[in-house]
């Protein structure tokens, strides 16, 4: 077992011994989900106050609304979601490298076998964070399945904790 393993199974030991909300309901409590990044520097529950049960919660490189969209539609179809916060972050790494580099990352690391596996990834990276959280909330507002969604945009600061509505 690899010591990430190890951490798991134990962590998870002292969370079960203390564990008491197994009864809660399947969809979240306060209907709404939240698209962040995957970034370690994040813990969304604690940061944007996302108590158990509560939302749904999507994360993924640059918190995407694009690459979160499938989760997006079920949490509101199924699930019954009515809001999405879309929170990206200062400091993100999408914002220091584009398609190109990735896939040559890859070549190098890899090989061309998986070199081709990506060829035609889009990373979904991007320059500027206020302009990217605009341009994802737009894109998911320009959805006919998001009609009569509230989405926001955010920016969380990684520095000081704090977030910023950008949209």
């Amino acid at each position: 077992m690899s010591s990430v393993e190890q951490n798991l199974v134990e962590g998870n030991e002292g969370y079960a011994y203390l564990f008491k909300q197994g009864d809660l309901a399947l969809p979240p409590s306060q209907k709404y989900a939240v698209v962040t990044c995957m970034d370690a520097r994040i813990d969304p529950a604690a940061a944007f106050h996302i108590p158990l049960g509560a939302a749904h919660v999507i994360r993924n490189a640059g918190g995407s609304v694009r690459d979160a969209f499938r989760s997006l539609v079920i949490s509101q179809q199924l699930l019954g979601t009515t809001e999405v916060l879309v929170v990206k972050h200062t400091g993100c790494g999408m914002l220091i490298f584009d398609d190109a580099v990735a896939k040559d990352l890859v070549r190098k690391n890899k090989g061309d076998a998986a070199a081709r596996e990506v060829e035609n990834l889009d990373f979904l990276t991007f320059p500027d964070v206020e302009d990217k959280v605009r341009d994802d909330v737009a894109w998911l507002k320009g959805k006919a399945v998001e009609q009569g969604i509230r989405v926001t945009g955010w920016v969380y600061d990684v520095k000081t904790g704090r977030v910023k509505k950008v949209v």
